[in-house]
């Protein structure tokens, strides 16, 4: 697993929220993979005020309790959100350009960690990765490393309420089949790289999983999931606990 921290001059994503948050604005978080064309993040989004969050979201900031953990945390709209709601959480992330933001903004408790950090510890009530959170796991390869490493963190009877989408929408035929080659790499592993003005990111992997292999490696490692709410296309909220 990548155990790696960002540096402010490979920080692209770190630079755009930065920008928002002292100017109101920012220039374009461009965006490239090895399956989509180039796209653009709307740094705006990052910045969503509870109610203006995803319906996946919003269930899972309800569900969050005790001790929380959340992953990948970016701009802290969530952090802020669970904090706002009288729960205390600990927002990670390992840009450290995001964690100044997320502290600026008054996120209580903000580190830069990477979660496969073997030198972080704690005991989670609940870990929360959200915005595509599987994404972080890069491979699907990776999935018995993920549970190895979530049973270090949680809690005893703590759960993971992790999102994410099947990408075989992208492979559906005109009569509703799916044209998916098995011999290929799992369809949900993309390659992807940002930039930000002349800031330039390393390309890193992106996990999108469906839920019936999600299950399955779950299953396969002493966890068991409930597929707990589905959205509009193919993405889905899941709580995962230790069996």
């Amino acid at each position: 697993m990548n155990t790696n921290l960002l540096t402010p001059e490979k920080d692209p994503m770190g630079h755009a929220l930065t920008d928002y948050l002292n100017y109101g604005k920012a220039g374009k978080l461009r965006v490239f993979s090895t399956l989509f064309e180039e796209d653009e993040i709307p740094v705006k989004q990052l910045f969503r005020k509870p109610e203006e969050l995803p319906a996946l979201e919003q269930t899972a900031l309800q569900l969050a309790a005790g001790n929380i953990l959340d992953v990948g945390a970016g701009s802290g709209c969530h952090s802020l959100a669970l904090q706002k709601a009288g729960k205390k959480v600990c927002g990670i992330d390992i840009s450290p350009l995001s964690v100044e933001v997320m502290k600026q903004r008054g996120v209580t408790t903000a580190k830069q960690i990477n979660l496969f950090d073997t030198h972080f510890t704690g005991q989670f009530d609940t870990i929360l990765m959200l915005m595509n959170g599987s994404g972080i796991i890069g491979k699907l390869e990776n999935l018995p490393a993920f549970f190895r490493r979530m049973k270090l963190l949680l809690a005893p009877g703590g759960t993971i309420l992790m999102d994410s989408s099947d990408l075989r929408y992208l492979f559906e035929e005109e009569d509703g089949s799916f044209l998916i080659n098995l011999n290929d790499d799992y369809y949900g592993e993309i390659d992807f790289r940002m930039q930000y003005k002349n800031i330039q990111g390393e390309s890193f992997h992106w996990l999108y999983i469906d839920y019936q292999t999600l299950d399955l490696y779950a299953q396969q490692n002493g966890f068991c999931t409930e597929l707990i709410q589905e959205g509009e296309h193919y993405d889905y909220l899941v709580r995962i606990t230790q069996i």
